[in-house]
């Protein structure tokens, strides 16, 4: 078969086995469909499918057709941080400043720390720090890792459980807003290069009197031609984010960032995040699961990924929860939204598909981190789902 077929062949794949597990195992209340995605791409990696049938592997995902696969999975991960960054409302934060930076504060500096720690001895020659990371790289990353909330797909789960319109959906929106962006705060900071450093200046520089004028330009525009022009901001900024040596996804959030969400209309952005998950991110899922590897063997992989689960779990909670009570919230409120900012999913993979590319960890540790992130996402509906009832009719029965 030539390549033009492989790469069919590997997108039927793409959009019918998942879809069909997903349909058939009706798995959406512990696994969505996003969930599903990603878990069949780490099935038809090299290490399960590649180390199962690695004929049929080699001849279906051969060099070019990754390399096809590759160049729709970047603009569809570009598209998906650009949105989340156009997602932010830092005018909502501000309004509501001390409970929103006191609770996203809490949410991310304790699961940062307990990640920290359940890094710490995962540094040396064991085979899970990249060559190019520094020690610190590598502990912040990873902390960063257990502390990521993953907004777009929150926002997909309290849809899902009718809260997303609702006054605790708006708050919860408000506390991940925030504390993604300083995820990719952070990421810069690991990532950049002092023997860059003046291309990243010129870069940040350039960007900071771009976004003035495209700010004052998108006002201008017509409705129908915003999405056309931001998509080209969005090219030109991932463009020179990667030229300047900090990654086309910094500056694809970055370019995002600068977009303020009321220039569209609030379905036309539901409707591109929906579309872009429908139609391109699944090709990215599928090249996330070809660079999961077992190389340290299957048991310290998943020895690792519970550590580091229970670390951004118990994180999470725990600094939520220390929100809570200083800010005097209802019983119950601090369990359901601690339970909803864990949520790792796509965002998480795309932090440390950045940290693998920039070969600060490992294979071993990228696998270990996503099926953290996978297992993170799973149980926020089963946990969420019983207790937020409960605080809903709690509520209902004190306004009566």
């Amino acid at each position: 078969m030539n390549t033009v077929e492989l790469f069919l062949i590997a997108m039927l794949v793409i959009f019918t086995v998942p879809y069909l597990i997903w349909r058939v195992g009706r798995t959406d209340y512990f696994a969505p469909l996003v969930v599903v995605q990603i878990l069949t791409g780490i099935l038809l990696g090299p290490g399960v499918l590649g180390a199962a049938w690695p004929e049929v592997y080699q001849s279906v995902f051969n060099a070019q057709v990754i390399q096809a696969l590759n160049g729709v999975a970047w603009w569809a991960v570009m598209l998906f941080v650009f949105l989340s960054g156009v997602e932010l409302d830092l005018r909502q934060a501000w309004v509501y400043r001390r409970e929103t930076g006191l609770t996203a504060g809490l949410a991310l500096l304790v699961p940062l720390l307990a990640g920290a720690l359940a890094a710490w001895p995962l540094l040396g020659p064991g085979g899970w720090m990249g060559p190019q990371a520094q020690s610190w790289q590598f502990i912040a990353g990873i902390g960063m890792a257990c502390a990521v909330t993953a907004l777009p797909i929150l926002i997909l789960l309290m849809e899902k459980l009718g809260v997303f319109r609702e006054p605790l959906g708006q708050r919860v929106l408000r506390y991940a807003s925030l504390d993604d962006l300083l995820i990719w705060a952070v990421l810069a900071l690991i990532l950049l290069d002092w023997t860059r450093v003046a291309r990243q200046g010129l870069f940040l520089l350039a960007f900071a009197v771009a976004s003035i004028g495209i700010r004052a330009l998108m006002r201008r525009l017509p409705s129908r031609d915003r999405l056309y022009v931001a998509l080209a901001w969005l090219a030109l900024c991932a463009l020179g984010g990667d030229w300047s040596g900090l990654h086309f996804m910094v500056g694809a959030f970055l370019a995002g960032v600068v977009i303020d969400a009321d220039l569209f209309e609030r379905e036309q952005l539901d409707q591109l995040r929906h579309t872009v998950l429908m139609l391109v991110m699944p090709v990215f899922f599928l090249s996330t699961g070809l660079r999961t590897q077992w190389t340290m063997g299957g048991t310290e992989v998943l020895m690792v990924a519970a550590l580091l689960l229970v670390a951004a779990v118990g994180g999470k909670l725990l600094g939520v929860h220390a929100a809570g009570k200083l800010l005097g919230w209802r019983p119950g409120e601090a369990t359901v939204i601690g339970w909803l900012l864990q949520t790792k999913a796509l965002i998480m993979i795309i932090f440390v598909n950045v940290l693998l590319d920039k070969q600060m960890i490992t294979s071993a540790m990228f696998t270990a981190l996503l099926l953290m992130a996978v297992a993170s996402t799973m149980l926020t509906v089963p946990m969420v789902s019983p207790r937020l009832r409960a605080l809903l009719d709690g509520a209902a029965r004190t306004r009566a």
